[in-house]
């Protein structure tokens, strides 16, 4: 399923349900947009998973980096994974989301953020059966429906 459009029920429920999200192209730079979701992200209670190859095993919000999504061990839970690369990537991101979702049994739900997705990134995730969000700021929806 792919929500384009604001969803009255199905993003507050995907928001207000999870508890653990994987921030891929997560930064370790405040000034970046994916360093300042993570933080909010996190403030607001969710467990936050930061992947990023260049970051590969630091600490960041007190949490272990991982390299790439495979890396995230299949016993931690995840409920959505944010991307947060340019959209020239997101569909190897998606691809490796769905490796994780088969090796896994998970089925977390792919956000792509503002700008980041692609057809093939979508129809990637389409063809692995994983709620697919388009190009929707996780921040803003949060903030919109949650508070």
């Amino acid at each position: 399923m792919t929500i384009e459009k604001y969803d009255e029920v199905s993003i507050p429920d995907i928001l207000q349900e999870a508890d653990t999200v994987a921030i891929i192209g997560c930064s370790d730079k405040p000034h970046r947009t994916s360093y300042h979701i993570a933080k909010y992200l996190q403030q607001q209670g969710y467990r936050i998973i930061p992947v990023n190859p260049q970051l590969n095993g630091k600490q960041l919000f007190g949490k272990v980096t991982y390299d790439s999504v495979k890396q995230i061990p299949a016993d931690i839970t995840v409920d959505i994974m944010v991307i947060f690369r340019n959209n020239k990537y997101s569909a190897g991101s998606v691809r490796e989301v769905a490796e994780w979702s088969q090796q896994t049994g998970q089925k977390p739900v792919v956000w792509t953020q503002l700008d980041v997705s692609s057809e093939e990134a979508e129809e990637v995730a389409l063809e692995a059966e994983l709620t697919y969000i388009k190009n929707r700021c996780i921040h803003a929806e949060h903030s919109h429906t949650m508070q």
